[in-house]
């Protein structure tokens, strides 16, 4: 089974908010059989530009966890606090089979 990773790019404008909901994920993402992988940090832009303010990949063990996680009723205030927080733009990606 292939795992997968959810990707996110944040740009925060309300850093109260960001911070207090960076105190609720990990238990959040954890649930789900979730864990980071990258959580903000320095970041080398190699090609095309892309220069996120804050990059954030989340591990999952498989595509209908990292799912789950995202579309439950558990994560939908706290998606709500971050998107208030600030603009984000976050994909799901299927790792490959190992």
């Amino acid at each position: 089974m292939a795992k997968a990773y959810l990707i996110v790019e944040v740009d925060t404008h309300d850093h109260a908010a960001m911070a207090d909901y960076r105190t609720k994920t990990p238990e959040a993402i954890a649930r789900f059989g979730g864990k980071f992988m990258v959580r903000g940090g320095q970041t080398e832009t190699l090609e095309g530009g892309w220069a996120p303010p804050r990059l954030v990949m989340i591990e999952f063990p498989s595509l209908a966890k990292a799912q789950e996680f995202y579309r439950s009723d558990y994560y939908a205030p706290l998606l709500k606090q971050r998107l208030a927080a600030g603009a984000s733009k976050a994909i799901l990606a299927e790792g490959v089979a190992e």
